[in-house]
């Protein structure tokens, strides 16, 4: 008669290293020689054909046969092997632990949660943006708990390891073959529990409370950049790692300068007189100085014009970018009866050639109008 405890690939006879499929194929092929039916009245029969389907109902499931191959008959005695000296596992779920870690055997208490990372904004001016600063901000964030220390439990008593879970932070059930594992409901996970809670933090071990920090804005910042704050976050439960803090900056419009990275763009407007003969105008920069920029005669509406190095400075880098003045042809609106009279003069003596752009242009209508009439 076949044993139960016979080695379940030399049952199939099949190599331990063979696929599903060579499994499958032995065990039918087998199955069919020993089935009772065949050999009515034979227990030996009988016996071999319950063995083989024994055996290949474990080695045909991928995580039975991993635990069959890793500890024998021993992974599916019930208590394991605990009391006979071998391996000491406490049931099944202790061995898909061992093999495949927390996804099947649940890994153990849970670790201390992270606290939250909060977030601040922070707005400022483009000045602000250009020089950098130091500023102070308040937020209200939970923080351990003082008299506590952040662990919950009142001073002068402690934690107790969870009778339900066994300090384990987690709780087990059978279904069927399996082993389900769920978060402990009296511990949270945590292993253990508070024999008496911290009046001050009702056992939460931290409370909350206005936090003052300063925050160092370094020079060239822009809308969107972030600086992180290490630790000075959401504290975690129980005296577990705070989380960070970011600030986000927020650049206020300017009523001068727009910014598109490390350049700065403004539009001046001039007269038509200085366009025409051209001249010099000062635009004040961000840093107070005075930034000189030569018109030149006939300069065109539109037309920008760069000074070097006057932008805005590189984050955490070295040098600024470029300040581009974009000119605008203002046409006068308000004139006295004598700039009409020397307007009027300068028209009469115009050949159209002062004005290339003009000639082009109505020669070209010209051109186009004659074309239509033909």
């Amino acid at each position: 008669m076949a044993s139960v405890e016979a080695d379940y690939y030399e049952l199939l006879e099949v190599d331990r290293t063979a696929d599903d499929a060579t499994i499958k194929s032995s065990y039918r092929k087998l199955a069919m020689r020993y089935h009772p039916d065949k050999n009515p009245g034979c227990k030996d029969s009988e016996a071999r054909f319950k063995a083989i389907s024994q055996a290949y109902d474990c080695l045909k499931d991928p995580q039975k046969r991993a635990a069959y191959d890793r500890y024998g008959h021993e992974a599916f005695q019930n208590g394991g092997a605990g009391n006979g000296g071998g391996a000491g596992f406490n049931d099944f779920g202790d061995i898909f632990e061992s093999i495949f870690g927390s996804a099947f055997g649940g890994g153990g208490r849970q670790q201390a949660r992270r606290g939250a990372d909060l977030r601040f904004d922070m707005e400022i001016s483009l000045e602000e943006a250009f020089h950098g600063k130091q500023a102070e901000i308040s937020i209200e964030v939970a923080q351990g708990c003082e008299p506590c220390g952040g662990s919950g439990a009142e001073p002068g008593t402690g934690t107790r390891r969870c009778t339900l879970c066994g300090g384990h932070g987690k709780v087990r059930s059978q279904q069927g073959f399996f082993m389900v594992e769920r978060t402990c409901p009296t511990c949270h996970g945590r292993g253990e529990v508070i024999e008496k809670p911290c009046r001050s933090c009702g056992g939460e071990g931290r409370v909350d409370r206005e936090q003052k920090l300063e925050v160092n804005v370094p020079p060239g910042v822009d809308s969107g950049t972030r600086i992180r704050l290490s630790g000075k976050g959401e504290a975690g439960p129980f005296g577990s790692p705070p989380g960070d803090l970011y600030i986000f900056i927020h650049v206020r419009r300017h009523p001068v300068f727009e910014r598109d990275g490390t350049m700065l763009l403004t539009r001046v407007p001039i007269t038509f007189t200085t366009a025409a003969l051209g001249g010099h105008i000062e635009i004040p920069g961000l840093d107070g100085s005075r930034h000189g920029i030569d018109i030149p005669a006939g300069i065109q509406s539109g037309k920008q014009l760069r000074k070097r190095g006057a932008g805005m400075p590189v984050l955490q880098g070295r040098g600024q970018g470029d300040l581009v003045i974009e000119i605008i042809v203002e046409t006068p609106t308000k004139l006295t009866a004598r700039q009409k009279e020397l307007l009027r003069e300068l028209q009469a003596t115009e050949t159209g050639d002062e004005c290339p752009q003009s000639k082009g242009f109505f020669e070209r209508i010209k051109e186009a109008w004659s074309d239509l009439t033909e």
